[in-house]
C-alpha cells in the first residue's frame, strides 16, 4: 500500500498492516506462532543480532505478528516506535526494570490503578526512592523533584477516582527540567488523548483494556513519542548508544523488558488485540456518551452521595479535561449514601457485571475498597479519596436507554 496523505484515525488502524506486504493478500496480518527464525547466511543472523539490520531474533524478543501491532500502536499515539508486552503491567515493570537503579528518584501521582501503587511499593523496596503526590496541581510535582529524579509518572484519568492530572505544566516542567515524563494514557487511550502534545516521553497503554476492548486478551505497551531526548538519560549502557540518540531509550527497554524480564506479548494475543483496536474510536463514542449519560442520572439522584467523573460540571478538573480530551471517557465512580449496602445495590443490577476489568464492551461494576484496593488498606484507601461505598463503573456499548434503566431500576428499592 503505497504512502498517501494522512488519513483519519480509524482509516489508518483498518489499512496499517496493508502498508507492508502480507502474505497471500491477507487483510490482517497473520498470526506467527514460531519462537524461531532461520536465516539462509549466517552472517545475516549475526547482522540482526547485532542491530545492524533488520529482523526476529526470537520470540521472546518479538515476532512479526507482533511486530505489527507495535507499528499500529505507534501509529495510534504518532510516536517514534513502540514495544509490546504481555500485560499492561509488565510494561510499567519494563521501566523499573531497564531504567532504573537503586538511588534513582521517582515521583508518581498518587492517584493510581491499585495495582501499579503497588509496584511502586515494590520498587520503593529495592532502593528507589518514590514520592506519591497530587499530580493534579504541577505545584506538588515540583515540590517532590530531587536531583536524584529519573522521571514522573502520571495516568490521565486516575483510576478509579478519575482525577486528571495537571498533564500539560507537568510535561513543561519535565522539559525544563530534563526529566522523562511517563503518562499511563489507558483510561483515556490515543483516540481521546495523545500524551505527545504535552511532552510525554513514554506512554503507557494497558491494551487488555479499551485499545482490545473484548475482554479475551492481555496486553501492554511502550510507546517512545520522541519527545525526550535520551543523551540526558544517565542509565544508557554502552552497547545501546550504538544506535542513534533517538533510539537509545527502546533499545535498552527492548533487552531488558523482553530478553532479560521476559514480559512478552504472545502472537494470538497479539493478533487479537490488533483487531479490536479497529474498532477503538467506534467504541470509544458508544461508551463514553453511555458513562455521561448514566453519570448525570446519577448525580441527580438524592440516594447517590457522590459520582466522580471528568464530564461532570461538578468535577474539580471539569474544565481540565475538556480542554485535553476528545471526550471524559469510559469510566466512573460513585458512592451511595450512609446506610445503603454497596453489594446490594450491585446485586440488583441486571446489565452491569460484577467483574474486575474495564474498557470491555459490556458494562462492568465492581466495589472498589472490598476488591481490587483492599490489600492496600483503609488509610492508604482514604488517602487516594476512595471511600468505602465507592463502586466503580466501566461503562460498556449497550444501549443507552437499557443503561439507564438498569442503574436507576437497582436504586428503586432503597
Amino acid at each position: 500500500m503505497s504512502e498517501q496523505k494522512p488519513f483519519g484515525f480509524t482509516t489508518t488502524i483498518l489499512h496499517n498492516d496493508r502498508r507492508k506486504a502480507i502474505e497471500h493478500g491477507s487483510l490482517h496480518k497473520p498470526v506467527h506462532t514460531s519462537v524461531a527464525f532461520g536465516y539462509d547466511d549466517a552472517r545475516q543472523l549475526a547482522s540482526v543480532f547485532q542491530g545492524k539490520e533488520p529482523g526476529f531474533r526470537y520470540g521472546r524478543q518479538g515476532n512479526p505478528t507482533v511486530a505489527a501491532l507495535e507499528d499500529k500502536i505507534t501509529r495510534m499515539e504518532d510516536g517514534v516506535s513502540s514495544i509490546c508486552f504481555g500485560t499492561g503491567m509488565g510494561a510499567i515493570g519494563a521501566i523499573f526494570q531497564a531504567l532504573l537503579r537503586a538511588g534513582d528518584h521517582v515521583v508518581s501521582s498518587a492517584f493510581l490503578f491499585g495495582n501499579t501503587n503497588s509496584l511502586w511499593q515494590t520498587v520503593a523496596g529495592q532502593g528507589v526512592g518514590v514520592a506519591f503526590v497530587d499530580a493534579t496541581d504541577v505545584a506538588n510535582v515540583a515540590a517532590a523533584l530531587t536531583p536524584a529524579t529519573r522521571l514522573v509518572f502520571v495516568e490521565t484519568i486516575a483510576n478509579p477516582r478519575t482525577q486528571v492530572a495537571d498533564l500539560a505544566r507537568i510535561g513543561a516542567l519535565c522539559r525544563e527540567r530534563g526529566i522523562l515524563f511517563v503518562v499511563d494514557n489507558t483510561m483515556t487511550t490515543p483516540y481521546l488523548f495523545r500524551p505527545k502534545t504535552v511532552g510525554a516521553g513514554l506512554v503507557v497503554n494497558a491494551l487488555t483494556k479499551s485499545i482490545a476492548g473484548h475482554g479475551i486478551a492481555l496486553g501492554g505497551s511502550l510507546t517512545d513519542t520522541g519527545a525526550y531526548d535520551w543523551t540526558l538519560y544517565p542509565h544508557i549502557a554502552a552497547n545501546y548508544q550504538r544506535a542513534a540518540p533517538a533510539q537509545w531509550g527502546m533499545a535498552q527497554l527492548r533487552a531488558k523488558g523482553l530478553r532479560d524480564f521476559g514480559a512478552s506479548l504472545g502472537p494470538e494475543a497479539a493478533h487479537h488485540i490488533a483487531v479490536g483496536a479497529e474498532t477503538l474510536a467506534l467504541r470509544m463514542e458508544r461508551s463514553c456518551a453511555n458513562a455521561l449519560a448514566v453519570a448525570r442520572m446519577l448525580e441527580a439522584d438524592p440516594r447517590v452521595a457522590a459520582v466522580h467523573y471528568p464530564g461532570l460540571a461538578s468535577h474539580p478538573q471539569h474544565a481540565l479535561a475538556a480542554d485535553l480530551f476528545r471526550a471524559f471517557g469510559s469510566l466512573f465512580s460513585f458512592e451511595l449514601h450512609d446506610g445503603i449496602d454497596c453489594f446490594d445495590y450491585l446485586n440488583r443490577l441486571q446489565l452491569g457485571i460484577s467483574a474486575s476489568n474495564l474498557g470491555d464492551t459490556r458494562t462492568l461494576v465492581i466495589p472498589v475498597a472490598h476488591t481490587i484496593f483492599f490489600e492496600m488498606g483503609a488509610e492508604r484507601r482514604a488517602s487516594m479519596g476512595i471511600a468505602e461505598s465507592l463502586i466503580r463503573v466501566s461503562v460498556g456499548i449497550e444501549d443507552t436507554d437499557d443503561l439507564l434503566t438498569d442503574f436507576a431500576g437497582a436504586l428503586a428499592p432503597l
